[in-house]
C-alpha cells in the first residue's frame, strides 16, 4: 500500500521500516497521518507472518514527531476534535496490540504525541540529538494516546508524574538513565543500530518472538499466579511448532536455524 504521510519499506528481510514523513513540519500528526499508521498497523496485526520485526522513525534529522498538529486542530470544534482524537486513539491500540516486535528509532524531537508514540513502540533507540517532552499539560489538555499509562510503567510513577505535570523537556541522556531508552546512538548510525536488533530479532523463531511479547504484555497488567499461568500457555504453544524442532535440530548439528513461523 501506499501512504500520504509515511513511508513503509522492507530494508532488509522479514523488517519493515516504518518512517513518519511530514519533515516540514517536524512530522507532526495530522488527521491523514492517524489514519495513515492505522491503517499500515491493521495490516501487520492482520499478517503477523509477513514481518518479524517492525521499526518506527521520523524522516529528516530534527524530529521524530513534534506531536498533534496544532495548526490542522486550531478552529476546530469539539465534536471535530474528538472525532480526529478516536482516529490517534485506534492508531495507538493498533500500535500496542500489534504482535510483532516494533522498535522506535527516535531520530529527533519527540513531543506530546510523537514520544507518545515511541512508548507505545516495545522499546526505543535514539540519536543523542533527540529530545521528549509531553507537553499537553501546557495547553489545557492532557495525553490521550497511552502517555499516563506507558510512561509509569517506563519510568515509574513518581518520575512518569513530575514529566505529565510540568510537561518539561528532558535530554535523551535523562531517558536513558530513567530507562525509558534503551540505547544512544550517534545521529548517523541510529537506523543502522535499530536495524542491527531488528535482524537479531527477526532471526529468531517468529512464534518464540510474539509469545514473549504477548507474555510480557499480559503479565504487566496481572497478578504474578496469573502472569505465571499465561507464560507456561504461551510456552506449551510452541511445543507442537516446527521451528521448535528446527531450534533443536539446528543446535545439535551446530548451524544456524532456519525458521519459518510454523
Amino acid at each position: 500500500m501506499s501512504y500520504e504521510t509515511i513511508t513503509v519499506t522492507q530494508p532488509q528481510e522479514h523488517t519493515v521500516l516504518v518512517t513518519l514523513n511530514r519533515p516540514e513540519v517536524a512530522n507532526a500528526m495530522n488527521t491523514q497521518m492517524g489514519l495513515d499508521l492505522l491503517a499500515a498497523f491493521d495490516g501487520f496485526c492482520a499478517a503477523p507472518n509477513r514481518q518479524r520485526c517492525i521499526v518506527v522513525t521520523g524522516a529528516g534529522a530534527k524530529a521524530f514527531c513534534a506531536g498533534g498538529d496544532l495548526k490542522q486542530r486550531n478552529g476546530m470544534t469539539d465534536e471535530q476534535w474528538q472525532d480526529q482524537h478516536l482516529i490517534f486513539e485506534r492508531m495507538v491500540r493498533a500500535i500496542i496490540g500489534c504482535p510483532v516486535p516494533v522498535i522506535a528509532a527516535v531520530n529527533g524531537a519527540a513531543y506530546a504525541g510523537g514520544m507518545e508514540i515511541a512508548l507505545c513502540c516495545d522499546f526505543i533507540y535514539a540519536s543523542e540529538t533527540a529530545r521528549f517532552a509531553l507537553t499537553e499539560v501546557t495547553l489545557g489538555i492532557m495525553p490521550g494516546a497511552g502517555g499516563t499509562q506507558n510512561l509509569p510503567r517506563a519510568v515509574g510513577a513518581r518520575r512518569a508524574k513530575e514529566i505529565l505535570l510540568t510537561g518539561r523537556p528532558f535530554t535523551v541522556q535523562q531517558a536513558f538513565d530513567w530507562g525509558m531508552v534503551n540505547r544512544v546512538c550517534p545521529p548517523d548510525s541510529l537506523l543502522a543500530e535499530a536495524m542491527e536488533t531488528a535482524a537479531v530479532i527477526a532471526g529468531n523463531a517468529p512464534i518464540s518472538t510474539r509469545q514473549i511479547k504477548q507474555s510480557v504484555n499480559m503479565g504487566l497488567n496481572c497478578d504474578l499466579p496469573t502472569g505465571m499461568m499465561f507464560e507456561i500457555e504461551a510456552y506449551n504453544r510452541m511445543v507442537p511448532t516446527e521451528d521448535r524442532h528446527e531450534g533443536i535440530r539446528a543446535f545439535n548439528e551446530k548451524r544456524k536455524p532456519v525458521y519459518k513461523g510454523r
